[in-house]
């Protein structure tokens, strides 16, 4: 446990960062396997949906500062190419 007052503060606030955050990464990890699964059941619209709310969060995500740019870039580039390949087929 700090001393310092202001140590106390941060211990606080830096204790409030980390829940919010754990709460953004599980929405996010929802949002991926909402699309996962519309993606196995095959059904082109509710992939697409599902597509476009991951895409959502990723880019409010690293709009925040809860996940780095290019790692949200990165993600919604492979999420777009396995659905570009379940059209395909």
């Amino acid at each position: 446990m700090p001393n310092i007052k202001s140590a106390e503060k941060r211990m606080r606030t830096s204790e409030k960062a980390r829940q919010r955050n754990v709460e953004a990464k599980s929405k996010l990890k929802t949002l991926r396997r909402n699309l996962l699964d519309g993606m196995a059941s095959g059904d082109a619209d509710q992939s697409q949906a599902a597509y476009r709310a991951y895409s959502s969060g990723l880019d409010k995500a690293a709009k925040r500062g809860i996940i780095a740019k290019n790692s949200a870039i990165r993600k919604k580039n492979r999420a777009a190419a396995q659905l570009k390949q379940l059209a395909a087929k």
